[in-house]
C-alpha cells in the first residue's frame, strides 16, 4: 500500500502537512521532563554531560545569524557521516520529532491505517491523527512480523522507548525488505540508537529515518534533529520541508556535537556501565526490562505507582510515569544518569524495599 494521493499531492507542492478537520480531536502527549529545578530529572532522557566547545560554537553563530540560512550543506555532511550516508539524503530538521512529522506528512493521509509499536512514543499516533489517519497499535515486539500491506506505513522506534529493547538488524532489514514489496513506507525512529554502536538504516531504500540530537548531546533545547530517505521519500520529504527549517546556531551547535566522537564513545560506556549497574540492584524489588538505551523500564509489581512516584519526589527526584505509555498500568521509567546521581535513585526507590 503506498502513500496516498493527498499525502503525496501536499508533499509536492509544499503546502502544509496537517489535516485541517484531524486538529480539533486531536490533543498534546505526556512527556518525560520536569520543569522543577529542586527535583533532579530522571523522567526525561537526555544526557546531563554535553560535548566540550557547545557554548563556543554556538556564540561564533550569532554573527552570521544575520542573514538568511543557507542549505545547511556542513551539516547535512556531519550528519551523513554520523549515520554513514549520502549526505543529499540528510534533510535537516528543527529536531527529531519535527522529522517524524516531515515522514508521516508525506505518505499518510484521511482514513490511511499506520501500524505503530505499543507501548512506544505517544507521537507517533499524535502525528498520524493530525494527518486525519488512523493509528493501529501493534505490540513492540511483533511489529516487524506483520504485513505491511494493508498499512500507509510502519512504524518503529530502535532502541524502543519505554522499553529500551533494540530490534536485531537482521529482523529490520527483513521487515523493510517486505515494506519495500509492499509499497509501505518503514519509518524508524532512531533518537537512541546513538547509545548503541549498532548500524541503522539511514540511505536503506524504502526507510525514513528519524534522528534527534536531543538525546545523546543533552540539548533538547537546540531543537536540532534531521530525516534520511531515499529515492522518491527524499523527494518529497525535501519538497515539503519548510524553508529555513533549521537556524544557524542550531546547525553550529547540531554539527559540533556531530563531529565529537570520543564524547559519544565515552557517553556509551557510562550509560552501559551504569545502566547494568542500576539494572542488578533493582532487579530483585522490581521487574526490570532488558535495555539497549539510557533508560530502563520497571514494573512495581503489587506496589502502587502512586506511591513510588511520590516516595521518588519526597527524595527530590522526578521519575516517569510510564502509566501514560499504551499497555503498561504498573511502571516507571528511569533515566540513566550520572553515577552520583544514580546514588541517589537507588538511594530512592530501594528504601523500605
Amino acid at each position: 500500500m503506498t502513500a496516498t494521493a493527498g499525502a503525496a499531492g501536499r508533499a509536492a507542492t509544499g503546502e502544509a502537512t496537517v489535516d485541517p478537520d484531524a486538529v480539533a480531536d486531536v490533543g498534546r502527549v505526556p512527556h518525560g521532563g520536569s520543569d522543577d529545578p529542586d527535583l533532579l530529572d530522571f523522567s526525561a532522557n537526555t544526557n546531563p554531560v554535553r560535548p566540550a566547545g557547545v557554548a563556543d560554537a554556538y556564540e561564533a553563530a550569532l554573527d552570521a545569524s544575520t542573514r538568511y540560512a543557507d542549505d545547511r550543506p556542513r551539516f547535512r555532511a556531519a550528519a551523513a557521516d554520523y549515520v554513514g550516508c549520502d549526505p543529499a539524503t540528510v534533510v535537516p530538521t528543527p529536531g527529531g520529532l519535527a522529522a517524524l512529522r516531515l515522514a508521516f506528512g508525506v505518505t499518510v493521509g484521511p482514513d490511511d491505517r499506520v501500524a505503530v509499536p505499543e507501548p512506544s512514543f505517544g507521537e507517533y499516533a499524535r502525528e498520524i491523527r493530525l494527518q486525519g489517519g488512523e493509528p493501529v497499535g501493534v505490540a513492540h515486539d511483533a511489529i516487524l512480523d506483520i504485513d505491511p500491506e494493508d498499512y500507509a506505513a510502519v512504524v518503529v522506534c530502535t532502541p524502543n522507548n519505554p522499553t529500551g529493547e533494540r530490534p536485531e538488524l537482521g529482523r529490520l532489514r527483513d521487515a523493510l525488505a517486505d515494506c519495500r514489496a509492499a509499497g509501505t513506507p518503514l519509518v524508524v525512529d532512531e533518537a537512541f540508537l546513538d547509545f548503541t554502536d549498532a548500524p541503522g538504516l539511514a540511505g536503506e531504500r524504502g526507510a525514513i529515518v528519524a534522528r534527534s540530537l536531543t538525546k545523546m548531546f543533552g540539548l533538547p533545547g537546540i531543537r536540532a534533529g534531521f530525516a534520511v530517505a531515499t529515492g522518491d521519500l527524499g523527494e518529497r520529504i525535501r519538497a515539503a520541508r519548510p524553508a529555513w527549517s533549521l537556524s544557524t546556531p542550531a546547525a553550529a551547535v547540531g554539527r559540533h556535537c556531530l563531529e565529537q566522537t570520543e564524547f559519544v564513545e565515552r557517553t556509551r560506556e557510562r550509560v552501559a556501565s551504569e545502566r547494568e549497574r542500576l539494572r542488578a540492584a533493582l532487579a530483585g524489588p522490581y521487574d526490570v526490562f532488558p535495555s539497549d538505551a539510557p533508560f530502563l523500564l520497571l514494573d512495581v509489581g503489587e506496589a502502587s505507582v502512586d506511591g513510588v512516584l511520590r516516595r521518588a519526589r519526597d527524595a527530590g527526584i522526578a521519575l516517569r510515569d510510564a502509566r501514560t505509555f499504551a499497555r503498561l498500568d504498573s511502571h516507571v521509567r528511569v533515566a540513566v544518569r550520572r553515577p552520583h546521581e544514580n546514588d541517589r535513585l537507588l538511594a530512592a526507590l530501594l528504601d523500605d524495599r
